[in-house]
C-alpha cells in the first residue's frame, strides 16, 4: 500500500497523464536534470508504449517516471517542485497502473522510496545500490 508520508498527499495542482510522443523531449530534460542516465531512443519506445508519464503543474511539466513493465528506470521532477508530492503522484499512478513495482536506486533516494512504503534491500553483490518493491 503506498503512504503518502514526505510532503503529505499530493498537491491537487498536480495532474499526472500518459506521456505524448511530443513530451520526449521536456521526458529527457527532467531525466537529464535529474543526472540519470537514460537512452532517448529507449525513453521514445517507453513513450509509444504508454510506459512514461508526465506530472504537471499548470500545463507545464515538472516531472517524470519512466518505466519497463513493473521496473522504474527513472522518476525525475525538476528541483524546483521537490517535495511537493510530484514524485509521490508519479509512483502512486504507476502503481495503480501496475499494481506492483520494482525499482532500484541509490542511497540519496532511499528516504523517497522507504516514504512511499517500498520493501527496500540491498543490491546482492552491490553494497551501492538498492532494490524497492511495492504492491498493490
Amino acid at each position: 500500500m503506498l503512504r503518502l508520508v514526505k510532503g503529505g498527499a499530493a498537491e491537487a495542482a498536480v495532474t499526472v497523464r500518459r506521456a505524448r510522443p511530443d513530451d520526449h523531449l521536456d521526458v529527457m530534460r527532467l531525466v537529464d536534470g535529474a543526472m540519470l542516465s537514460a537512452d532517448a531512443e529507449t525513453v521514445r519506445e517507453c513513450i509509444d508504449d504508454g510506459a512514461v508519464l508526465v506530472a504537471t503543474i499548470s500545463g507545464r511539466p515538472v516531472g517524470a517516471l519512466v518505466r519497463d513493465g513493473d521496473r522504474v528506470t527513472a522518476v525525475a521532477t525538476r528541483r524546483r517542485y521537490r517535495d511537493r508530492g510530484v514524485g509521490t503522484a508519479l509512483v502512486s499512478q504507476a502503481l495503480d497502473d501496475r499494481g506492483r513495482l520494482v525499482a532500484e536506486f541509490d542511497p540519496a533516494v532511499r528516504p523517497f522510496y522507504e516514504s512511499l512504503g517500498f520493501d527496500i534491500e540491498a543490491v546482492e553483490d552491490d553494497e551501492e545500490r538498492f532494490c524497492g518493491r511495492l504492491e498493490v
